[in-house]
């Protein structure tokens, strides 16, 4: 159980100083006087649900009754429910639809939203309310994800990133290892994963000699979208190339057909698996062993799974997330940002001295540890600050949120961190990449099934399916809705 966290004193108070000039070399609009008698109210939307949220407004109250008490700042969180209730009502609200809110201050936000809501004009230029020098505190690749819109300025202020992992049912793991030879090291590409995930099956398929085709799946992941935008990155092509707000499509057929191979191919044989909203829940009921998602979703990897015969504990392992053979180390970066609706100069500044507030090290690293989120400061992006913020403030956080963060800041070491640019019709895009193949593949699993459940053999019951002819047919259709998504 992680141990929430409650600070005696407000142990910011040289960074409050610093919000209260501007910092030098500020825009003027940092010469905003607030009056702590009258404090200037401010709302944000976000969409943190359970521990996350009970974190976040944790440090929401902090900062109301230490640094916002003393600016003249008051801050009011609200959690629109899921990502997509957020979006929703967030849209709703600056198209001002009957029986929506007036649009918040501060909204969580990714960048196809955010450039959505940029191209009417809503957003502030973060850069008025902040100085070189206080950007130069955040990862480079952050704040760079953040510049949107033709002109390129900063308008998501970095706030809380995740990256991909891989995490594996320990329990399941070690006796198929032991019996078959497997190697950890086979997990770090995605061929290595699809040879593993051919041996669990055929393993678990031997289990029961006298049913045939009963193996059983060894792999998922979350985020097909990341496939191939990262899968693209890493052997050699940008698949969105972005100039502006334009984009150009380069959908690499060589590329694409790596993916084909290392996931349609394993899903149809039946090798990989989906089945729940999330892979945590396919681990959970006994579908899959091993998954590849988002480092703020290690909390949710089960400790125990369902059986046939009740529940059985297990433990886990965490590893990097596989890359493909030959390709450059690339790393998802992922999280939404929080963006600041233009209102009144001292709305604004409220609203930014808050984030600068909320991002500064020893706070985001608390919100970090029961998030999951990685801090966004290039001083807080090390296991030593993690330590540190947890002895300091006696923290308990779950086993698998420590290890995950500590993973990711070594593989951030190593690995170029990549999240494409925002661009029209960015969502819907991104939308072909999340559900094409993979809808594809659950629909010609179930065919193979049938064919299966008829008397033929796994090899004959997707000859067809796994065919060139069928990587091209699938190639062509996949390009042409990519480019016509792009194009509305």
């Amino acid at each position: 159980m992680t141990k929430y966290f409650l600070r005696k004193t407000g142990v910011l108070a040289c960074a409050a100083a610093v919000l209260l000039s501007g910092g030098c070399g500020a825009s003027d609009k940092n010469s905003v006087k607030l009056d702590p008698d009258n404090p200037t109210q401010i709302t944000i939307w976000h969409y943190y649900n359970g521990s996350q949220q009970a974190a976040f407004d944790q440090l929401v109250e902090e900062f109301n009754r230490t640094e916002g008490k003393e600016l003249g700042i008051y801050v009011s969180a609200n959690s629109q429910g899921n990502v997509s209730d957020l979006e929703n009502s967030v849209l709703a609200s600056f198209n001002k639809e009957v029986g929506s809110s007036e649009p918040p201050d501060i909204f969580s936000s990714y960048a196809d939203t955010a450039h959505t809501i940029d191209k009417l004009g809503m957003l502030i230029n973060l850069e008025d309310y902040m100085t070189q020098e206080e950007l130069d505190t955040y990862v480079d690749s952050f704040v760079e994800e953040g510049r949107i819109g033709e002109d390129g300025k900063l308008r998501i202020f970095p706030t809380a990133k995740s990256s991909e992992i891989f995490m594996m049912s320990k329990t399941d793991w070690e006796p198929f290892a032991e019996a078959t030879g497997a190697s950890l090291d086979d997990l770090a590409t995605m061929e290595g994963v699809a040879s593993t995930a051919k041996a669990y099956y055929e393993w678990t398929d031997a289990q029961t000699p006298d049913i045939a085709n009963d193996g059983r799946a060894f792999y998922g992941r979350d985020a097909m979208a990341n496939l191939f935008l990262i899968g693209s990155m890493q052997l050699g092509t940008e698949l969105f190339k972005v100039d502006g707000s334009s984009v150009t499509i380069q959908a690499d057929k060589d590329i694409m057909r790596k993916i084909w191979d290392t996931y349609y191919i394993p899903y149809v044989k039946g090798y990989f698996s989906s089945y729940g909203r999330f892979r945590s829940d396919d681990v959970k009921i006994g579908e899959i062993i091993a998954y590849t998602g988002s480092t703020s979703s290690a909390n949710y990897f089960p400790d125990e799974i369902e059986t046939a015969d009740g529940t059985k504990q297990i433990d886990y392992i965490i590893l990097p997330a596989p890359i493909f053979e030959g390709g450059k180390p690339y790393a998802v970066q992922q999280g939404a940002g929080m963006v600041v609706t233009k209102s009144t100069p001292e709305r604004e500044y409220a609203a930014v001295t808050f984030l600068k507030w909320f991002t500064n090290e020893e706070n985001n690293l608390l919100f970090g540890c029961t998030s999951g989120y990685m801090p966004v400061k290039k001083n807080a992006f090390s296991a030593e600050m993690l330590d540190k913020t947890i002895s300091d403030n006696n923290l308990q956080i779950p086993g698998k949120t420590y290890e995950t963060l500590v993973s990711c800041f070594e593989n951030a070491k190593t690995s170029t961190m990549y999240a494409n640019k925002a661009f029209d019709n960015g969502a819907d895009a991104r939308s072909v990449l999340e559900y094409n193949l993979s809808d594809k593949a659950a629909a010609d699993r179930a065919t193979v099934l049938d064919r299966m459940a008829q008397g033929s053999s796994l090899e004959d019951a997707c000859a067809d399916l796994i065919s060139d002819q069928a990587f091209e047919e699938w190639y062509a259709s996949f390009t042409a809705a990519l480019n016509e998504a792009a194009a509305k």
